[in-house]
């Protein structure tokens, strides 16, 4: 499934340090309760990103300027689409993706439940089709990034870059192993491009980091990209 990880595990929660992934918990060994299974995980992560990134009208979700919606707003959209899912399953789906795909202001992000502050909001933190303006962030950004991609598509970049597409940014990965974990969403034997994040940068092209592992930038220019030989 494209945009979500290809294994996908349950979320169960310590009473003392909050949520975690299948086992136990990594603090203090406890079991800790379940909270999510792995597929009823998996369909409300991809709900929840789609309604944050690209149909939030239909979820019933306003999004401010830098894509910000309340967090309870949020709860309320995931549980018109299943009845079974309340604001424990959205905060652990929320506080356990793998790849930092949401961002929260406040509420119970993992430990013991922490007070409800007045300003609790949540929003993608990366990879809309809706116009949002994130923002620039202080995260360091590698020399050389890359990005994966169809064999098929290969001569094209060549000649016009990278460019967004349906989404606002190009999105680019800070190892080998990611971006080519991003090709295979689009061929069974994905090309990787390395991109010179560094002249990048030294020629005023902005590159900004999201969530954990994903890099954007509004477009790559062909000078900038070299295919890599495996």
């Amino acid at each position: 499934m494209a945009g979500q990880d290809a294994a996908v595990s349950e979320v169960r929660r310590c009473p003392g340090h909050g949520f975690f992934e299948r086992g136990e918990c990594p603090v203090c060994a406890s079991a800790g309760r379940g909270v999510l299974d792995a597929e009823s995980r998996r369909r409300l992560s991809k709900y929840l990103s789609g309604a944050l990134r690209h149909f939030p009208d239909d979820a019933g979700l306003a999004l401010s300027e830098a894509g910000w919606t309340p967090f309870d707003a949020a709860v309320g959209a995931v549980a018109r689409q299943y009845e079974w899912a309340d604001r424990e399953a959205v905060a652990a789906v929320v506080a356990t993706d793998p790849k930092g795909r949401f961002e929260r202001t406040g509420g119970e992000g993992g430990g013991p439940d922490a007070s409800r502050p007045d300003d609790d909001r949540i929003r993608a933190a990366y990879g809309h089709s809706v116009d949002v303006d994130l923002g620039p962030t202080d995260a360091p950004v590698p020399d050389t990034l890359y990005h994966g991609t169809a064999p098929r598509s290969v001569d094209a970049i060549e000649s016009e870059g990278l460019r967004p597409m349906s989404r606002q940014h190009v999105h680019l990965s800070g190892t080998v192993a990611a971006a080519r974990e991003v090709g295979r969403r689009h061929a069974a034997d994905p090309v990787v491009l390395e991109v010179d994040a560094a002249a990048m940068a030294a020629d005023g092209h902005r590159i900004t980091r999201r969530g954990r592992e994903v890099y954007t930038t509004d477009a790559v220019p062909p000078e900038y990209l070299t295919v890599r030989e495996e």
